[in-house]
């Protein structure tokens, strides 16, 4: 009886301990989604400083700053096509202290344009929300004759030699597809920033480029290269006088990427919830929009659920056009 009777006793004891455990350790991962963010946030852009997604990024960076109360350190990882700063934030811990700044192009189209990605951009991130879609431009050098899509059309079929420049999936496959829809010809050369092809576009080194309107309002305004077309569907504000690639006769041409904020898969829910609310709140103020204006770009404020059925949407249209094109992955 003693030696049953020590035994309950130590068996009380040891469940005592337990449920003790349970009461110091069981609600500190809520307590730590309650007091989130208890120091600074990085946010990953995949592109470097002073390119247009860094001065996107940036912005909105700054305002959710603001909102959260502690810094927001940007992190610019340029490379392989946003995949570093991509990769960097898959494999981060998933307590929302990693975010990623992207480009729907990038999330969309790097599972067909690369063969061994280390991550999968559906499975390995979790959306907090879509915040801007932006719009790309078609230009020339400001010294090039050529006003219109329907010149460089003609001068790129009047000769066997064309070069165009791309720095991301979006400039490179929509080259592609006006290719195309024109039947023109051109060699892509590539660079790994839109800063880095300007004096190449400026002097005519490159026939023609389709840039991130974010970057290349600065130099149209500046008269440093001609915009002969934006991609979207509908003229922007900040250069009302450019057609769409529609209007200038490029049959059904509609190209126009989207920005989101994802955080690695597994981060709790009231996380990404906050996050999503704060980008959300930005991106829905007169402030926002008019910045957005300014760099040839549109607000948006998608929660976590509709910019992941955004994404599916721009998936499923991805993969036709790469193959359309022909563009082998790397």
């Amino acid at each position: 009886m003693n030696d049953r009777l020590a035994m309950g006793r130590r068996g009380l004891a040891v469940a005592f301990a337990l449920a003790l455990c349970g009461l110091v350790l069981g609600p500190r991962p809520a307590a730590a989604q309650q007091d989130y963010p208890n120091r600074p946030l990085h946010v990953f852009i995949g592109f470097p400083a002073g390119s247009g997604a860094d001065i996107l990024g940036r912005y909105f960076a700054a305002q959710l700053e603001k909102l959260a109360g502690k810094p927001v350190v940007v992190e610019n990882k340029p490379g392989a096509n946003s995949n570093i700063a991509a990769g960097i934030v898959a494999s981060a811990k998933p307590d929302g202290y990693s975010i990623l700044f992207i480009a729907s192009s990038n999330m969309a189209g790097s599972r067909f344009l690369f063969k061994n990605l280390p991550f999968d951009t559906v499975k390995s991130f979790t959306p907090i929300a879509s915040f801007a879609e932006i719009a790309f431009m078609l230009t020339v050098s400001a010294k090039s004759p050529i006003k219109t899509v329907a010149e460089l059309t003609a001068y790129l079929k009047s000769r066997k030699q064309n070069k165009y420049g791309a720095t991301n999936q979006t400039a490179i496959l929509s080259t592609e597809y006006y290719k195309q829809l024109a039947g023109v010809d051109a060699v892509h050369v590539a660079y790994r920033t839109a800063p880095e092809a300007l004096p190449d576009v400026e002097d005519g080194t490159l026939d023609f480029m389709i840039m991130d309107g974010t970057f290349a309002v600065g130099p149209i305004k500046a008269g440093k290269i001609r915009a002969l077309a934006v991609t979207s569907a509908q003229r922007i504000a900040t250069l009302p006088d450019v057609p769409t690639m529609m209007e200038a006769g490029v049959g059904n041409f509609e190209f126009t990427p989207w920005w989101g904020a994802f955080v690695p898969a597994g981060t709790p829910q009231p996380i990404v919830a906050k996050l999503g609310a704060w980008m959300n709140q930005i991106a829905r103020t007169d402030e926002a929009r008019q910045f957005l204006e300014r760099i040839a770009a549109l607000p948006l404020s998608d929660d976590s659920k509709a910019t992941a059925a955004r994404l599916q949407d721009d998936i499923a249209k991805w993969e036709p056009l790469v193959k359309a094109a022909k563009i082998e992955p790397q």
